[in-house]
């Protein structure tokens, strides 16, 4: 179990974590649950904080993902961090805003922002909008103008990088619906048409590459090209743009195979291109943001849920079902991603079964995970998959109706609900 600091197993073979054991866990809250370790995400923050400081000279922002994970205890963490924040709708901006979160450290990003959305955003103050296209662009301008506002923006930017992940969380190649091209001009234009504006101060320029990145180089390209482009702004316009966001997308460790980078080896190398890229240019080094989400909150969460029915087919598989599944996780069905799991009553035991991890839901692909390694399971026993913190509780859905878990927080021994478990009446307060 290399995924997170938190995780040891206790004298009685249990599985823990931020010191508090699962199975007592399980007992007191119930299963499905998701439990994330509140020391391990503060860790998390002050590293890229603290490397911010050691190579960018202090000149810089770690904007959380709140996409990962957003509920009103994370953003006061977050806040109380001095990190920065990025969402991605009114909702994620109203749990930030709802919480005490300062708008004014607030980016707002999104592909297709609703004219009640870029209102909203303006009315609070938000510090930076993220513009995605020309029609945003010109929608926002005219708001801020009805509104009697000056509004900060950068653009998010297609650099033509491609990382290797998952197509379907690939973003930096021109394929993409998010933002605008470099190959194409259309970034060059957009920010001339910016410029005429009268009501948008262009801040900088964005780029996301993907998500779950475990190589360094495309990271250091997407730098390189950024900087390049500001610097032919420069050239083409006379106008510097002052900050550079390089997004997120770092990956972690799910299984033993994967080899995630260390995210202050990453910030230094990255810093390197960074520095020699404007010598070269003799361009002005740029306030430097950066927009981790998983790599916060992932390795600092597990889910625990109870085993029910066990299915052996002789020679082909063995299903262990689970009382949760594709509702409370379903990024195995969607991107086919692998996560570790536990017995958490017998982790002291060795892992001799190889199991399909199958949920509750009336559908054949609700499975979390197959040919998964794991400890002989019974009827009744209590499995944890680790590195559950971002994009777990965050895609949770109510499918055939069932509720979406709680999420607690530990630390030092103790624990705390920071989500309640939806209820029956949840699940009916919306219908008439």
């Amino acid at each position: 179990m290399k995924q997170s600091d938190c995780l040891k197993v206790n004298g009685q073979g249990h599985l823990t974590i931020g010191g508090c054991d699962t199975v007592e866990l399980a007992k007191e809250y119930g299963t499905p649950l998701y439990v994330l370790d509140e020391s391990g995400v503060r860790a998390a923050c002050r590293s890229y904080r603290d490397s911010i400081d050691r190579f960018y000279g202090g000149r810089g922002r770690v904007c959380y993902a709140s996409k990962a994970f957003c509920c009103k205890e994370i953003c006061r963490i977050m806040d109380s961090e001095q990190m920065g924040l990025d969402v991605v709708s009114e909702g994620e901006l109203y749990t930030a805003l709802a919480a005490g979160f300062p708008a004014e450290r607030i980016c707002f990003h999104g592909n297709n922002k609703t004219d009640h959305e870029l209102c909203y955003a303006l009315r609070e103050g938000v510090g930076l909008i993220i513009v995605d296209n020309e029609y945003e662009l010109m929608r926002l301008d005219r708001f801020a103008d009805e509104l009697g506002k000056k509004v900060s923006i950068a653009f998010r930017i297609k650099p033509g990088v491609d990382a290797h992940t998952h197509d379907f969380v690939r973003t930096g190649q021109i394929d993409s619906k998010f933002g605008v091209a470099l190959e194409t001009g259309e970034a060059m234009e957009i920010v001339k048409k910016a410029l005429t504006l009268q009501n948008v101060v262009l801040k900088g320029v964005h780029c996301h590459i993907g998500s779950q990145i475990f190589e360094l180089e495309p990271f250091e390209l997407a730098a390189q090209r950024m900087i390049e482009f500001m610097a032919q702004v420069r050239e083409e316009t006379g106008y510097t743009i002052e900050e550079l966001d390089l997004g997120g997308g770092f990956g972690i460790c799910y299984t033993e195979k994967d080899a995630a980078l260390r995210y202050d080896s990453y910030m230094e190398k990255v810093s390197v291109v960074v520095k020699e890229t404007c010598e070269r240019l003799s361009f002005p080094q740029p306030f430097m943001m950066l927009e981790p989400g998983r790599s916060i909150v992932g390795s600092s969460g597990i889910t625990l849920y109870t085993v029910g029915s066990i299915k052996e087919i002789p020679n082909i598989r063995t299903y262990v079902a689970v009382d949760g599944g594709m509702t409370d996780n379903p990024r195995y069905a969607l991107y086919q991603s692998e996560y570790e799991a536990v017995v958490a009553n017998k982790a002291d035991q060795p892992k001799t079964m190889k199991v399909t991890l199958a949920g509750k839901c009336c559908e054949s692909g609700d499975l979390l995970g197959e040919n998964m390694p794991i400890q002989q399971v019974e009827s009744g026993d209590l499995v944890a998959v680790l590195s559950t913190g971002a994009y777990n509780y965050s895609m949770a859905s109510n499918y055939n109706r069932l509720c979406r878990p709680a999420v607690v927080m530990v630390k030092d021994h103790a624990s705390r609900v920071i989500v309640k478990r939806e209820t029956m009446e949840d699940l009916v307060s919306n219908d008439l």
